[in-house]
């Protein structure tokens, strides 16, 4: 077994230092371990419940505490990058700003978070500069921000201990599923599909109300993923697979239709690519073939792709060639043509994990279910503290010349403290809130509005007991705020299923028996 050499005593007048004998092997394997730990916990992997690494976790809690929310303007990236750098993650600001760029694009997340302003990039070319480019919280992102002020997830030290950052975030729908998520660990990597939001809105509902709800039931609101950039998903067989143990594969083809392209020609126009497939990469692709003459039948390829259009590039084909010949051979030989691998690897409870559909949705509905109790026990608690302020200024108020003429004939703070507990009946908290209170506002209180006021806090405290005392009436706010954000953000699906009609709707509807 390898050692380090031995200590060598220092020559007189030497600095002595400090060296230790260490076993090369131990200190190699404690170090992988640590460096492993890192990067799983704290860079590669995303939480389960709000679908995030803890780089878009920081920056979206700092922007949501720059105040960037979708009313106010956009701000420079720079600005962000550098107060996410400095406060919250001690980390390059190219891998800071590569992730707000990746939450910005609505061709990598299915529902972007970031509302980015500039040169965002394309599929075949990165963004500009940091400098150049401007963002704010995009509308879906408050959904994930919000309540995180009411006590609803564990705050912890940032790195160097001056600042506190969530852990999670409150994450109001199932963002993991949604956007999925991309990370290589060490030994270990994950690799998740983006997925229609109303479809996995309805599937978490449905799992809710039926908390025996089995794969195939749930199958039938999301029966498969959902691409920001559309496609056709084929061989099927791996979705089920990686539905129910977290891994599987399938394909996705390109969206080509065969059309008169001139007066004399026909073509094939490429109108959808696979996820995470340019244009310019299936061009060259196409070129190469042809020059190498493994493909027959082309004449030209055009690529009229831009950020306006979207998608398009036109294949002409030779007079005497068969357009689906052709394209059959493109699919075949192209990248119009990709496996997509899923690889649904996540944190849960510290804890990489490899997670089925129904126990990601699990996760999340835990998750939930968690936040709305923490909130409504927090806004429970805040309204009975007010509550008890009202009702000592309903005392007070009743003879307020009395309260004006104790405070005022009073030596100290600590006799006018006492007199007023003594004549009116307050508590300590009733009475400091009082003494604290500017008199031209203790004056100018209605009485009317301050029972308005308790009565209002006195019905708020009844409802958060009740919902507070019930876990079905918990799951069934849980159910309602899921419905509200699918109402708000859900959009109809854009990759369609081989051999199934294409439908599209705002709400998820369950797919015939006989799909799978």
């Amino acid at each position: 077994m390898a050692r380090t050499p031995k200590a060598v005593l220092p020559k007189p007048g030497e600095n002595p230092g400090r060296i230790v004998d260490i076993d090369v092997s131990t200190e190699m394997s404690e170090s992988f371990l640590e460096y492993a730990y890192s990067v799983i916990y704290s860079r590669a992997l995303p939480d389960a419940r709000d679908g995030l690494k803890p780089v878009q976790r920081r920056i979206l809690h700092q922007m949501s505490e720059m105040g960037l929310r979708p009313d106010k303007g956009h701000v420079k990236c720079a600005r962000v990058v550098g107060d996410v750098m400095g406060k919250l993650h001690p980390h390059g600001d190219g891998a800071i700003y590569d992730a707000m760029v990746r939450m910005a694009q609505s061709f990598s997340m299915r529902l972007p978070l970031i509302d980015g302003h500039g040169n965002f990039g394309s599929l075949d070319a990165g963004p500009a500069a940091m400098r150049y480019t401007e963002s704010r919280l995009a509308p879906a992102a408050l959904t994930m921000v919000n309540e995180s002020d009411e006590n609803t997830v564990d705050f912890g030290s940032n790195y160097d201990g001056q600042l506190m950052e969530p852990q999670v975030l409150p994450a109001a729908f199932p963002n993991l599923l949604v956007n999925g998520a991309t990370g290589i660990a060490v030994g270990m990597a994950t690799n998740m599909a983006p997925h229609n939001l109303g479809e996995v809105i309805a599937a978490t509902k449905h799992l809710i109300e039926n908390p025996n709800a089995t794969l195939k039931s749930l199958m039938k609101f999301i029966p498969a993923p959902d691409f920001p950039t559309g496609g056709e998903i084929v061989a099927m067989d791996g979705i089920r697979e990686a539905y129910e143990n977290g891994r599987g594969a399938f394909k996705v083809r390109a969206t080509a239709t065969i059309e008169k392209v001139t007066s004399r020609k026909m073509g094939i126009v490429i109108t959808e690519l696979p996820f995470n497939i340019g244009p310019e990469k299936v061009v060259e692709k196409i070129a190469d073939l042809v020059k190498s003459k493994k493909i027959q039948g082309i004449s030209d390829i055009v690529d009229l792709s831009d950020g306006q259009q979207g998608t398009k590039v036109v294949v002409e084909i030779k007079n005497g060639f068969e357009a689906q010949d052709v394209l059959e051979k493109l699919y075949k030989l192209t990248p119009m043509e990709d496996a997509f691998s899923i690889n649904a690897v996540a944190l849960v409870n510290g804890r990489p994990q490899t997670l089925g559909l129904r126990d990601l949705l699990q996760v999340f509905i835990d998750h939930r279910i968690n936040v709305v109790r923490r909130r409504s026990q927090y806004r429970k608690d805040k309204a009975e503290v007010r509550l008890n302020l009202v009702d000592g200024l309903l005392k007070a108020i009743i003879d307020i010349d009395k309260v004006i003429k104790i405070i005022r004939g009073s030596d100290d703070v600590a006799q006018a403290k006492a007199a007023l507990i003594k004549g009116f009946k307050l508590t300590d908290e009733q009475t400091v809130y009082i003494l604290d209170m500017p008199l031209r506002r203790l004056t100018k209180m209605s009485r009317i509005e301050l029972e308005t006021e308790q009565s209002e806090l006195s019905t708020t405290i009844a409802g958060l007991k009740k919902l507070l005392g019930s876990e079905a009436a918990i799951r069934k706010q849980v159910s309602d705020e899921l419905t509200v954000i699918s109402k708000n953000f859900a959009t109809p699906r854009r990759s369609r299923l081989e051999g199934v009609p294409f439908k599209s709707a705002k709400e998820a509807v369950p797919q015939k028996d006989t799909l799978f």
